[in-house]
């Protein structure tokens, strides 16, 4: 399946390109961004995750796309959709996600990208839901799932295996959101 560029008003969801890495790098080095996650990224990691999503969009046509200022080219990070590896209650699945950089926070970017994601993966892919996951702690993050349609059931939460027991990261709370069709047909 060819990977699609995806686009909105102010922004481009396209494939990863040589010139990302360095402001990928820094975007996964500042500890502000990667408050949320087990640590922040080296430049080898960093490159690997690089490597890592965007041969998940050569395979499977989506994946979490490098995202760019349409008016300047600028890269500010990723949004997109994921299959999870790990195994847990809602899983198989597909995720929505995104990591910005922190100078573009506050700019609707992150909403403006994920509606752009989701409507592909419900109208492209016509996957019949797609989910989104975070630390307990992480309320920007639950704040974009709130504004893109997603609602969260707290008898859904988890606590992620790919964390060990006791880490402050572990618990997570996950949102959900149907297909708007199959959510019609529940409604009616």
């Amino acid at each position: 399946m060819p990977a699609p560029t995806l686009s909105t008003e102010r922004l481009t969801l396209r494939r990863w390109q040589p010139s990302d890495r360095t402001p990928f790098a820094a975007l996964n080095a500042d500890p502000e961004v990667t408050q949320h996650f087990p640590n922040v990224l080296t430049r080898t990691e960093s490159d690997a995750l690089i490597d890592r999503v965007d041969a998940a969009i050569e395979d499977r046509g989506f994946g979490f796309w490098a995202l760019e200022v349409t008016a300047t080219g600028e890269f500010i990070g990723f949004t997109g959709l994921n299959v999870p590896t790990f195994q847990a209650h809602f899983t198989p699945c597909v995720e929505i996600g995104w990591r910005l950089a922190r100078s573009t926070w506050g700019h609707g970017y992150a909403t403006e990208a994920a509606h752009r994601a989701l409507d592909f993966g419900f109208h492209d892919l016509d996957l019949p839901e797609i989910v989104a996951f975070t630390t307990t702690t992480n309320l920007r993050s639950q704040a974009v799932m709130n504004r893109i349609g997603m609602t969260h059931n707290p008898a859904d939460d988890f606590d992620n295996p790919a964390l060990e027991e006791g880490h402050p990261l572990k618990p997570h709370v996950l949102y959900r959101r149907k297909h708007p069709e199959i959510s019609r047909v529940y409604e009616t």
